[in-house]
């Protein structure tokens, strides 16, 4: 594995190394900042990638599985991905997985999910900043509305931002950001007018983009 992403570090000319992704993923599990959310730190593997996926916090399933997006969300966003040629494992081993906070937050006294408090959202930031430092994305897909709000810097109806391409600067750093929707089994949007027309828009968008297909070429460095 680390041969093959020295290879890939070549091909992309990216300054940071595999090692510095590791030693990242070790400070960022050993994170304690929030004492409201509960834990493990949920992180991704240390992979080098163009492409940088940002999800909106793991839910409880996520902590006993280790990793993000390894429940029932996941295998619908998967799904999609897999639309566009790559499954599961070559997306997990090629693109970058992060998150807007990183540890469960625990559920809502209204239930489902409590959302992040934006104390929790500002303390997790930095490791997102870290990130895009190091890898410097091309491509940023942010799934979900809060992930999409951070992302933007603005609030906007899913309808105004899911089919759409836009280039814009987070953390220093300007690349491409095509939102979708978060892909939870109880959510109907992307299943109803507009919603499903519009998720297969970004989907496009998404397939269509270099670091996308760059994505994919990398299946021949061996």
């Amino acid at each position: 594995m680390r041969r093959w992403h020295n290879q890939w570090l070549k091909r992309m000319g990216t300054k940071s190394t595999t090692a510095d992704i590791e030693k990242h993923l070790r400070e960022l599990k050993a994170c304690a900042m929030c004492p409201n959310m509960i834990g493990p730190v949920i992180v991704h593997r240390p992979v080098i990638s163009k492409v940088y996926l940002v999800g909106q916090a793991p839910g409880p399933r996520e902590g006993d599985l280790g990793r993000p997006f390894a429940w029932t969300a996941g295998k619908r966003m998967f799904g999609w991905f897999e639309q566009l040629g790559l499954n599961e494992e070559e997306f997990r081993s090629r693109a970058f997985i992060s998150a807007v906070c990183r540890c469960f937050p625990g559920k809502a006294k209204q239930g489902g999910d409590r959302v992040p408090a934006p104390d929790e959202i500002e303390r997790c930031s930095k490791w997102m900043r870290r990130e895009i430092e190091m890898l410097e994305p091309e491509l940023v897909i942010p799934v979900g509305r809060l992930a999409i709000e951070q992302m933007l810097q603005r609030k906007a109806p899913l309808t105004e931002v899911i089919g759409n391409q836009f280039r814009t600067t987070a953390f220093g750093k300007t690349f491409d950001l095509i939102p979708l929707p978060h892909p939870s089994g109880a959510s109907t949007w992307f299943h109803q007018h507009p919603g499903k027309e519009l998720l297969a828009e970004a989907l496009q968008l998404i397939g269509r983009h270099p670091a996308w297909i760059d994505l994919k070429d990398s299946r021949k460095i061996k």
